[in-house]
């Protein structure tokens, strides 16, 4: 693996999984591997489990870890052939290209503007560092892709299935703020590559990129779409058509222990208890939160892991 920015950048997925199941077993099995390598990680972004997981992976394989908000350092240009005498110090050229002789491999972790949907699709923050560095680029979350948190999904769901193909639902929720479509985008995406059943529900006015979509069902009735679930990953998302706009609060899509039936909870975190989920579906023995938190350090591991391998 050359870098991890999106899901196909994985060449085999079934043997990716087993291979994170076998390092949540044995963590420091190639701890010799980073030996004198040092992963640098910057956050244009506010970040807990992907920060400190992604932190643990490496440390688990031996490297050095540095991190920087961006947010701490010189405002960096994007564009090509800007006059820089406004608010922007450095240009990605040169940044990248410094960043690279501290690091034998670069993380980045940025949000889209929700704002400018062809500069957000663009992915020009990770894409110009890939364009830029001269070493390889894991994706944090970017704009329109979380990848790391899908192959962590994916583990999960691996790991506590009971059948030979489940059914999976992604179920919009409520939310009062506009978030990104990312993490939605890279679980459909992973899902579309594994062995389920996957369904979609939201309301109307949240149809995600049909490029992410493609045949998978959509089913605007929420609990027609939950009925016999084996698991259930709840997540908000703001308008894609409508770019970035929250265009609906119905607390009637939030999920309670009623909707999910029998099935297992999911949900990347953080979220907002009895707005996106009631208490008694996250307090409960079907929430599987926390264990998909902890699969964040072995998906994030097993990248690192093959891309160290690959140096």
């Amino acid at each position: 693996m050359k870098n991890y920015t999106k899901i196909k950048d994985i060449s085999n997925l079934s043997e990716t999984i087993k291979d994170a199941i076998l390092l949540k077993m044995n963590p420091f099995e190639f701890q010799d591997l980073g030996k004198h390598k040092t992963l640098v990680m910057l956050f244009f972004n506010s970040s807990l489990r992907t920060r400190l997981s992604t932190e643990k992976a490496a440390k688990n394989l031996g490297m050095e870890v540095m991190m920087l908000n961006i947010n701490d350092a010189w405002n960096l240009e994007f564009e090509d052939g800007t006059i820089m005498n406004m608010d922007k110090s450095e240009h990605i050229k040169e940044a990248a290209q410094v960043i690279s002789q501290y690091a034998d491999v670069i993380a980045v972790r940025a949000f889209p503007t929700l704002e400018d949907k062809a500069k957000d699709e663009s992915e020009y923050i990770l894409n110009n560092f890939k364009k830029y560095a001269t070493v390889p680029i894991i994706n944090m979350e970017s704009a329109t892709a979380h990848p790391l948190q899908a192959l962590a999904d994916a583990i999960t769901i691996t790991e506590l299935t009971e059948k030979a193909k489940p059914k999976v639902v992604l179920s919009w929720a409520p939310h009062p703020k506009a978030l990104p479509q990312a993490v939605a985008n890279s679980f459909i995406e992973m899902m579309q590559e594994l062995e389920v059943d996957l369904t979609i529900t939201h309301p109307k006015g949240y149809e995600l990129s049909k490029e992410i979509t493609k045949n998978t069902p959509i089913n605007h009735n929420q609990e027609d779409a939950l009925k016999d679930a084996d698991f259930v990953y709840v997540k908000n998302w703001s308008s894609y058509n409508d770019y970035g706009k929250v265009l609906n609060q119905d607390d009637n899509w939030m999920l309670t222990k009623a909707k999910l039936g029998h099935a297992k909870f999911m949900h990347c975190l953080p979220v907002r208890r009895n707005v996106i989920v009631e208490d008694a579906v996250l307090d409960s023995e079907q929430s599987v939160v926390i264990k998909q938190a902890n699969n964040r350090t072995y998906a994030a591991q097993v990248v690192l892991k093959q891309i160290l391998e690959g140096l």
